[in-house]
This record gives C-alpha cells, structure tokens and sequence, in this order.
C-alpha cells in the first residue's frame, strides 16, 4: 500500500474495514486482511489442505473405512461367510474333517475381533470428516470475508469517483454561471 509498512496497512485495513484493531481480529481476519495487503489469492481447496496435513494413521482409516463402507465389502465378506458355513458343514464335515464345525465358534471370534478393529477405525475417520468440514468451512468463511470486504472497497472507490464527477460538473456549472455573468441571473 503504497510505502506504508505492511503491519501498518494491516492495521489500517483492519480499522477501516472491520472496525476493530488488528489485535482483536482473530486468525481467519488476519489472513484475509494480509491477502488484501499482499493482493494475493486466499481460496484453497480444503480436501487438498486436509490431506497436506493427514497423517498416516488417518489417510488408513480413511482407506478402511472407504472399503468397509461399500457394497463390494459386503457382497464379498457375506460370499466368505457363507464359503466359510458350506465348506465346515457340507464340504468337510462329511469327511468329519471340519475345522470350525457348527455354531462356527471361529468364524465368530473372528467377525468379533474385525468388528472390534474396524468401528473405531471408521469412527477415526468420521473424526476425520468432521475435521474437513470444519476446515472448508473456516475456508469458505474467509473466502466470504474477503469478498465482503473487496465489495466494500469497490463501493468505496465507486463513489469517490462518483463525488468527484459531481465535483468536476459543479466546477463546469460554477464556472459556466460565472460566465453569464449578472445577465444569466435573471
């Protein structure tokens, strides 16, 4: 802004636009008003910023729960289940060579331990979407803000332009009045 320390159109920004010192604007204002100083973009895509920042684990339990969440993870896991019950009850069972007879305690050990890894995996990753949410919100949120407040300058401008067309037309009438003189009076 035209020689001014970038802190000090920070702070002017601040005070003109918002009303309130630079001190009492929290995290989201501040980077708006920096973007307007710096005249740079502010809009960022908040899956590609939750992904910069996810970790391991959660990119995992995101691919779990992706896959336990699909009708393809069901369709299979009930194929096996049911390959499972024919090849212990009908398959190997007339050879007596089962080896998780009927009521199948192995295969419901098993379905216990998956069911017991697997919900709080997917609920780690609907912490994880609800951290998304609040980030594309809070992206959204400045995105408005910025927008409001170059409204607001674009009203600013329009009608100092406008005062100063009205000024100049007064001058033109002034002077053209000046110009007829005592007899344009009557």
């Amino acid at each position: 802004m035209n020689g001014v320390s970038p802190d000090t159109a920070l702070a002017d920004l601040s005070l003109k636009l918002l009303g309130k010192d630079i001190a009492d604007t929290d995290a989201e204002e501040q980077r708006v008003l920096r973007s307007i100083v710096e005249r740079s973009l502010i809009s960022r895509d908040a899956m590609d910023v939750a992904d910069e920042q996810a970790s391991f684990g959660e990119r995992l339990s995101d691919r779990v729960a992706r896959v336990g969440g699909s009708w393809g993870f069901i369709i299979v896991f009930s194929l096996v289940l049911f390959g499972w019950m024919i090849l212990n009850s009908e398959i190997l069972g007339r050879w007596h060579e089962a080896f998780d007879p009927f009521p199948y305690i192995f295969l419901n050990l098993m379905l216990s331990t998956i069911a017991a890894i697997q919900a709080p995996v997917i609920m780690m990753s609907q912490n994880r979407q609800a951290a998304k949410d609040r980030l594309a919100a809070s992206l959204d949120y400045q995105i408005n803000l910025r927008a409001e407040l170059e409204i607001m300058r674009l009203h600013e401008k329009v009608d100092a332009l406008q005062v100063q067309r009205l000024e100049e037309r007064i001058e033109a009438l002034t002077a053209a009045v000046r110009e007829l003189g005592p007899r344009g009076a009557r």
